[in-house]
């Protein structure tokens, strides 16, 4: 199985547009140190020639176009995309679909209750149902991906904050609102699970033995966000656990034996980022790697 690492970085990339935070003007400097990142897809391969996207980033076009193993090979038009696997309904998960609508033939592979979403969304339509198939995939029930074996299994989530409905936050909840993919080809197995409120039994359960897991690492401390004074809510209330503290992702690990542990997904105001921050050198010393854009895995 051969993983490319697209995208690494939370909505909004790194650096965010509109962030004039330190380590983003660090990263817009092209400090070395603070390595500038699109936001999170992963692509997925048995033998290098078709491709499955896990997640499509509002960055798609670019991480195409940066992955040589991804650019057309033959005719006038072609890709070796042959699907996009979705985790969830977040705008950094969906909103690259429409940079697919150039009548390509593809499937897209989602829950029930995501597909619903895209229903709901009168602009996927550009994404023509004749030659874009979707496939709708219940949980815990394994799919084909030419040559590999896929399923989606719930993990702790929220709607999308775009479908939240009043002031109150939203109850977190495992269903197939948000969820994780494991992927299998006989001999290995890896996780992907860019984003997940909380560690629970059956999810380590799941996690427990797999050669390579892509973990959420949106976050350093629940409350980062709010203490940087650039937002109004904690990783909790965002659906997102954080890598540090007692119930953070880090030590939920350390009981947890895996072959290799990715973090993902990170927000831009998450220092470890940052190559020369001491929670990078916390993370790593946990035996953590920090995913950057164009990160290449085979297991």
């Amino acid at each position: 199985m051969k993983i490319i690492v697209l995208g690494s970085a939370a909505g909004g990339g790194f650096p965010q547009w509109n962030s004039n935070a330190e380590a983003c003007r660090r990263a817009r400097q092209g400090d070395p140190a603070a390595e500038s990142r699109t936001q999170a897809s992963v692509a997925v391969s048995c033998g290098g020639e078709r491709w499955f996207l896990l997640n499509a980033s509002p960055d798609l076009r670019q991480q195409i176009n940066n992955t040589s193993a991804l650019h057309p090979r033959k005719g006038l038009r072609d890709s070796p995309v042959a699907g996009v696997v979705l985790t969830g309904g977040d705008v950094d998960a969906v909103a690259g679909l429409l940079t697919l609508r150039e009548r390509q033939a593809l499937t897209i592979y989602a829950t029930q209750r995501i597909h619903g979403v895209l229903d709901a969304n009168p602009i996927f339509a550009v994404l023509a149902r004749d030659i874009v198939a979707r496939s709708v995939e219940a949980l815990d029930h394994p799919f084909a991906l030419d040559g590999l074996t896929a399923s989606l299994f719930a993990v702790p989530g929220k709607v999308p904050l775009y479908l939240e409905c009043g002031n109150e936050p939203p109850p977190l909840v495992v269903d197939d609102t948000t969820v994780g993919l494991e992927i299998v080809d006989g001999d290995s197995r890896m996780l992907y699970i860019p984003g997940c409120a909380v560690m629970t039994l059956p999810l380590r359960r799941r996690l427990e033995g797999a050669d390579l897991v892509f973990f959420d690492g949106t976050l350093w401390q629940d409350e980062e966000m709010v203490t940087a004074g650039i937002g109004e809510k904690n990783g909790r209330r965002m659906g997102h656990m954080s890598l540090s503290g007692p119930d953070g992702t880090i030590d939920a690990f350390r009981t947890i034996k895996v072959g290799r542990k990715v973090i993902i997904h990170m927000n831009n105001s998450n220092p470890v980022l940052l190559s020369d921050s001491p929670q990078r050198a916390e993370a790593e010393a946990a035996g953590w790697i920090i995913a950057r854009d164009g990160m290449e895995f085979v297991i």
